[in-house]
């Protein structure tokens, strides 16, 4: 007896190793292809959870996989995206898998999330006119009132059809940088609206300052009205990795993420077809 449970334990290990070697297989395939599709220069991140992964290979069903990549290019101003893609029920022939063969994955749905850092924005015509341009979160509220009591108000926190909390379609933003005010360099501060409209993202300014929001110096109306426009900014969403409908926009400090979800694609929608070359 006691050596059928020895040999059902070394079963058990080889059976439980097959299965992660198979899944390690199918990620590294997969991996490679996207690296290809997204123009990168190191393989993706894949995860395909669940187990056992042999009976998912089997049926060709997937649950959930996970692709993310850093330093995803696109066009000549995107430079070093960060791209993350949650994929739920997936359909993969096992024959296609080991094979190599991604054309007919097919996407049940696709939940997206492409993060722009402040790096990339900087090339954004016109903030490219902005010398160490940086970005931070700001409310809403103290956008458009400063420091006022409206101003110092939390904005109210947007919720899912759950209940649960969320990003919105807008959020307040600060860039800061270097201009040029009367041929002198000064530091600046622009609060904005970015806001989601369709397949783009606007980025609205309402108001600046020298200084930042912990000591305010106001800004001369004719300094306001020359120097605004060189904040006001656009970026087309369709231009970005995954064929996904933008959702949702969020600041954090030195980035942009736009959020966005998608159904019945296929594995090809995850390239893109504007990868700068060379």
């Amino acid at each position: 007896m006691r050596r059928w449970v020895i040999a059902l334990g070394v079963l058990v290990i080889l059976l439980v190793g097959a299965d992660f070697g198979a899944a390690a297989f199918a990620e590294h395939t997969i991996s490679q292809k996207a690296r290809t599709q997204l123009g990168l220069s190191d393989d993706p991140s894949v995860n395909i959870h669940g187990f056992p992964f042999l009976t998912q290979a089997i049926s060709g069903d997937y649950r959930h996989i996970t692709v993310s990549a850093e330093g995803v290019p696109v066009g000549t101003e995107l430079r070093d995206l960060r791209v993350g893609a949650e994929l739920e029920d997936v359909t993969a022939p096992l024959s296609d898998l080991t094979s190599g063969n991604t054309k007919a994955v097919k996407i049940g749905k696709l939940t997206g999330a492409v993060t722009i850092k402040a790096s990339d924005i900087a090339r954004v015509s016109p903030l490219d006119k902005i010398q160490n341009l940086r970005i931070d979160q700001s409310t809403e509220a103290y956008v458009k009132y400063g420091d006022t009591e409206e101003g110092k108000q939390p904005d109210p926190t947007p919720t899912d059809a759950a209940g649960e909390p969320t990003d919105g379609t807008t959020a307040g933003l600060r860039i800061s940088g270097d201009v040029q005010v009367a041929g002198q360099k000064v530091e600046i501060f622009c609060f904005a609206i970015i806001e989601l409209k369709g397949k783009t993202i606007s980025i609205v300014p309402h108001r600046l300052q020298f200084g930042n929001d912990q000591s305010t110096t106001t800004v001369p109306d004719a300094v306001q009205k020359a120097l605004l426009p060189n904040f006001r900014a656009e970026i087309d969403t369709s231009t970005l990795p995954l064929s996904v409908t933008p959702t949702a926009v969020r600041v954090d400090s030195g980035s942009v993420t736009i959020k966005g979800e998608a159904t019945g694609l296929s594995f090809a929608d995850l390239s893109i077809t504007n990868t700068p070359k060379g």
